[in-house]
């Protein structure tokens, strides 16, 4: 008996194996097992490297909210902020200025320049660093930062030749009262993670200032600099 639908064998062919073989032959083959495993591996790791970068982040928290409990002077607490900052972003270059008499002045740095500290200054309308400080926004520049407009050469410093730039405010009781700088040699895409970083340290340092201004030593009408430049080590008032 003949099928009414000639469609049928136009489509399916005969009904024997080889007229079949056409249309299997369009199916998507299965994806093999191997290929699965590799990716399941590379979204572990993934996986794992950020974990172990948040971890890092807290581990780099922790040690600065620890300077907090120390006795230690303001000028070995920034230090030691620098130290932690360098390890984090593995960058060439960490400043951390802070404001004088509307002025920036440079307070703490990795690179070895101490001659500069409490000399280097920056009015508020200068460089990136004063736009920060005045706009209490970070700046990310990741090659090139020489050519901003709002760059400023001093002429005697390696950084004037640095790729990328990152900067975010202190923050002290909602006042800008600083900047911190991070920058790389070679161009440097900046992440989330250390955007936040330095973000969140620039908060934690202006709570360090907060709390060397309870000290029994510290003269409320001193700039921030002049506290960290001239202090001794962080005893609050009981």
């Amino acid at each position: 008996m003949r099928l009414a639908n000639s469609n049928f064998h136009t489509k399916w062919g005969t009904g024997k194996t080889q007229d079949r073989l056409p249309f299997f032959r369009n199916l998507a083959p299965p994806t093999p097992i191997a290929v699965w495993d590799n990716r399941v591996v590379s979204k572990l790791k993934d996986l794992e490297a950020r974990l172990e970068r948040t971890e890092q982040q807290l581990r780099l928290f922790q040690k600065v909210s620890r300077f907090m409990v120390r006795e230690m002077s303001l000028q070995e607490v920034l230090g030691g902020v620098v130290d932690l900052i360098v390890e984090y972003t593995a960058c060439d270059s960490c400043l951390v200025y802070l404001i004088d008499d509307n002025e920036l002045v440079l307070c703490a740095s990795n690179t070895p320049h101490p001659s500069t500290i409490g000399k280097v200054r920056l009015k508020l309308n200068e460089g990136i660093t004063g736009w920060v400080a005045r706009e209490r926004r970070m700046v990310a520049i990741s090659r090139e930062a020489y050519n901003d407009p709002r760059f400023k050469f001093f002429g005697d410093l390696p950084e004037d030749t640095y790729e990328a730039f990152l900067s975010a405010p202190v923050i002290a009781r909602n006042r800008v009262v600083g900047v911190i700088n991070v920058q790389h040699r070679q161009p440097h895409a900046h992440t989330g993670n250390e955007m936040e970083v330095l973000t969140t340290v620039g908060e934690q340092v202006g709570c360090l200032l907060v709390l060397a201004r309870m000290s029994g030593e510290a003269v409320e009408a001193v700039s921030h600099a002049e506290l960290v430049l001239s202090s001794g080590p962080i005893t609050p008032r009981v």
